[in-house]
């Protein structure tokens, strides 16, 4: 297997992640967190098959989604529902 097929493989894995906890978000704030995790494993696909700008708008949603589950967190303490 070549190495760029490793990494489309990586890709395509990282990406199918990425959507479904994005997809599952609803259901509990630890998708939120994983979808972040997603978010950073699609970034570094992004960096190493060499489309850098998908490695940079991938890692902004990681930051998004990082924050969105901080949120969440200090809503769920104050007692707060969310989504």
């Amino acid at each position: 297997m070549s190495g760029m097929n490793l990494i489309t493989g990586f890709g395509v894995v990282a990406l199918t992640f990425m959507m479904l906890m994005y997809a599952l978000e609803r259901r509990h704030s630890g998708f939120v967190l994983a979808f972040a995790a997603g978010c950073l494993l699609s970034s570094l696909y992004g960096f190493l098959a060499g489309t850098w700008p998908f490695g940079v708008v991938e890692l902004i949603w990681c930051g998004v989604a990082l924050w969105r589950f901080r949120d969440q967190a200090v809503d769920n303490a104050r007692g707060h529902r969310t989504g």
